[in-house]
């Protein structure tokens, strides 16, 4: 693993940042201190001094620390070993993949140092060594001192380090270097659905062209969402599992709306305040058809001129949503609020004020189908890992409490995903348990179509108590042989 790596731009999800306090889970603070006081040591203190040796006590329980504390893989028979993933990009740290401001903290000038090294990844594996970490320190410091002549991995590998790598990260501009994705779902879709998604669609163009929100329209779609589209498993299945497509904002507000009701009903809100959840899900993106479309669909990294502009779609939003006569009060607070975290910090700067309730759950369902859908820049994140990264951002970015219940909603393998089980079977999820979320019910797929319809349940056992199979991987419905709208739908009447 001890090999210069030279990897592509990350882009920070559509989620707030945070400066969390200094502690072992406060993301990357913690690990640049630990780094950056053990690299000092090493340049001031000759070999075996006590001092390098305290400040390499530290670091390396820090890192330690941290490689525990990495969310488990539900099915980790896959044999994935944690890594803290350390990514520098325009000014902010990436810690796993999660963005976080770190311009005004002590520590920006050692990240800014290690930019100018041209360092700009840090990649550290379970199973490091504290003579590892030792050797990394004493590589950066060569960098410093202009005596690093050898390649990068020829010095990580002449002091014995394998289980870190140090890279450089290349900004993808060019938009022919990016995959291609889907603006909007393919493929056959729940009628009530496809109606949503076109109602919206209009909608939001209106917007666009400045027409302004048309009430009456959105008072209609928030009635389908929760009429139709929440109680159809085809919708559902669409809209939890794995998406192979970039949404539009009208698209993406449609799930967020959906994914908004399901958390809500699971907290038991009553159908006023449900309707209300459902019409700010809508509407929280709002302000971004104001933003061009080439900035939102950007694959490589933004400069700062076009992170502003992204950034204010949340005010335009909020100002829109006030001048609507007739929204719910609190839309254009969702709107202003939706990334911003439980500790105040994030866009735009409202001082130290938590988010109201409804934004916080909004944010929840933000968050996830942010993951679950494609980017530009990135491929989709699978519901179960999508979870386990929602996990980790529970207390400081999102309500730890609206996390659990909506993973609770939703399982790690949601209605629709297309999974492979450790019989080498592919099946899609047709029912999920609340009581063992990581066994969900599937019907086989199989290559002949005319086969009959064969379910399993995940969760049965074998005479001696063990599982008679798990859930190894969600796969991508990429290859045409899923239909969702006829696996999910409900049978005929009559049928047996």
């Amino acid at each position: 693993m001890s090999t210069a790596t030279t990897r592509p731009a990350a882009r920070e999800l559509d989620l707030p940042a945070v400066d969390p306090p200094i502690d072992a889970t406060a993301g990357p603070v913690p690990l640049l201190r630990g780094l950056a006081g053990l690299q000092r040591a090493t340049a001031m203190y000759p070999p075996g001094h006590p001092m390098i040796a305290q400040r390499l006590k530290e670091f390396a329980e820090v890192v330690k620390r941290h490689l525990t504390q990495l969310p488990p893989d539900p099915h980790d028979r896959l044999g994935s070993h944690p890594t803290i993933r350390l990514d520098l990009i325009n000014g902010d740290v990436y810690l796993d993949g999660v963005a976080f401001h770190h311009e005004n903290t002590a520590d920006a000038p050692f990240a800014r140092e290690l930019v100018d090294l041209g360092i700009h990844s840090i990649h550290i594996a379970d199973g490091v060594t504290p003579d590892e970490l030792l050797g990394v320190a004493d590589l950066l410091t060569q960098f410093r001192e202009g005596k690093a002549g050898e390649t990068i991995e020829d010095q990580l590998a002449r002091r014995g380090v394998r289980h870190v790598s140090l890279g450089r990260i290349v900004p993808l501009d060019t938009r022919w270097t990016a995959p291609e994705w889907a603006d909007a779902p393919v493929g056959p879709l729940d009628p009530d659905y496809a109606k949503s998604l076109a109602i919206a669609e209009q909608a939001f163009d209106a917007v666009a062209a400045g027409r302004g929100v048309d009430l009456v329209t959105v008072r209609d779609l928030v009635q389908l969402l929760v009429d139709k589209v929440a109680r159809s498993n085809v919708a559902l299945g669409q809209i939890l599992a794995l998406k192979q497509y970039e949404n539009l904002t009208y698209c993406h507000s449609v799930n967020v709306a959906t994914l908004s009701l399901l958390l809500g009903r699971q907290l038991g809100l009553d159908d006023t305040l449900l309707a209300a959840l459902v019409e700010t899900g809508l509407l929280h993106d709002i302000g971004k058809t104001r933003v061009p479309l080439e900035i939102l669909k950007k694959p490589g990294t933004l400069d700062r001129s076009e992170r502003r502009l992204i950034e204010s779609h949340t005010t335009l939003g909020a100002e829109m949503l006030v001048e609507t006569d007739g929204l719910y009060p609190l839309a254009p607070t969702v709107a202003l609020e939706h990334h911003r975290d439980l500790t105040g910090r994030g866009y735009p700067d409202l001082g130290d004020a938590v988010p109201h309730a409804l934004t916080q759950i909004v944010a929840v369902a933000d968050t996830y189908e942010a993951l679950t859908g494609a980017r530009t820049y990135r491929a989709p994140t699978p519901p179960e890992q999508a979870c386990l990264i929602m996990a980790r951002l529970g207390g400081r970015r999102l309500n730890s409490s609206l996390v659990k219940a909506f993973v609770s909603a939703i399982t790690f393998f949601p209605l629709g995903s297309v999974v492979r089980t450790s019989r080498g079977e592919t099946g899609v999820v047709v029912g999920t348990s609340r009581t063992d979320p990581l066994h969900p019910v599937l019907v086989l797929v199989t290559d002949d179509p005319d086969a009959p319809r064969r379910e399993i349940d995940t969760s049965a056992r074998d005479s001696s108590g063990a599982y008679e199979r798990h859930i190894v991987e969600t796969l991508r419905p990429d290859d045409g042989r899923v239909d969702l709208t006829r696996i999910l739908a409900p049978p005929s009447p009559g049928a047996s």
